[in-house]
């Protein structure tokens, strides 16, 4: 755990050093590029150049930087007029939900279908490979413009923007989840099949187990280190797709602030939301890290 914490660490070191200099090397003078579009006077140039140390030495900005960054200053919009963590604060709650909600979706859905299909009939399991990879091929924001079209515009089921109410988070969860889905399935079955073809499960049927508790109270696990680790590099498919998903269903969150922070050129915003997604990875990839442990005790006894 002690190298884990330490490679998290590195991780988020390396984001916030990233962000920092896209900043230095990007075209023009920095308090240009932090004033952008908002308001330009002189005192908020001097206030600029104060809060970043524009008037010492590079190793010195970059260093002050880091130290505002440890004690959770990330510093001001100049162009919203705000502290940028009071607008990430507000944003984070609509995405968050998004997020897990598209996620829960994605799980429940590969796992539903991995162990309908697993050692099933030819048939069955090409039409469910089919229907993951038409999943995984399209893009969310295709889905997403289907699912609006057919159930919200056509049958008025659900809401087309917005995020009032549980109805207004179904289709943005479809629309995130089912390449989730579509790919995690694909990997879960796989392990299932190959578990179901292992000398425990001959002798769990030799001992007159029935199919589906062999595959729910043994099977199961087995199949489940591939898939975790997969659904933790899938956690930048989420947060990637948050931000064209929020967008297409008008709902608030950190994908629209993104998208707001790129197009209006308002850095300090950009930066706070690349560090926050290094945050989050790192702290998933940690905790799948425990998973790992909890689902296979081998792993516990190499380490």
């Amino acid at each position: 755990m002690i190298k884990r914490l330490a490679t998290g660490l590195a991780v988020l070191w390396a984001a916030a050093t990233t962000s920092y200099v896209a900043l230095l090397l990007a075209p023009g003078d920095t308090v240009d590029i932090l004033v952008g579009d908002g308001p330009d006077t002189p005192e908020i140039r001097a206030k600029i150049i104060t809060e970043w140390g524009l008037d010492r030495p590079e190793i010195v900005q970059y260093l002050s930087y880091l130290w505002r960054l440890l004690h959770g200053d990330l510093g001001r919009s100049y162009q919203l007029q705000r502290g940028v963590g009071e607008i990430l604060a507000t944003q984070v709650g609509p995405t968050a939900q998004l997020t897990l909600a598209a996620a829960a979706t994605g799980v429940a859905l590969a796992g539903v279908i991995a162990i309908v299909t697993a050692g099933r009939g030819r048939w069955l399991r090409g039409a469910a490979s089919a229907a993951e990879l038409v999943s995984v091929s399209v893009p969310p924001f295709l889905i997403g413009i289907v699912l609006l079209s057919v159930f919200s515009f056509t049958l008025g089921w659900f809401p087309v923007s917005g995020a009032q109410g549980a109805r207004a988070l179904v289709l943005p969860a479809l629309a995130l989840g089912l390449p989730i889905a579509g790919v995690l399935g694909q990997v879960l079955r796989g392990g299932l099949e190959r578990a179901l073809e292992q000398p425990f499960a001959v002798t769990a049927r030799a001992r007159g187990l029935t199919e589906r508790s062999l595959v729910a109270r043994h099977a199961l696990r087995h199949a489940l280190i591939p898939a975790v680790t997969l659904a933790g590099w899938l956690t930048g498919t989420l947060l990637g797709g948050a931000v064209i998903t929020e967008v297409l269903f008008g709902r608030p969150g950190l994908g629209q602030v993104a998208m707001q922070a790129v197009t209006g050129r308002d850095m300090p915003v950009v930066m706070a939301v690349v560090l926050l997604s290094a945050v989050v990875y790192v702290t998933i990839s940690t905790l799948l890290d425990l998973a790992y442990r909890v689902i296979d005790p081998r792993i516990r006894a190499d380490r």
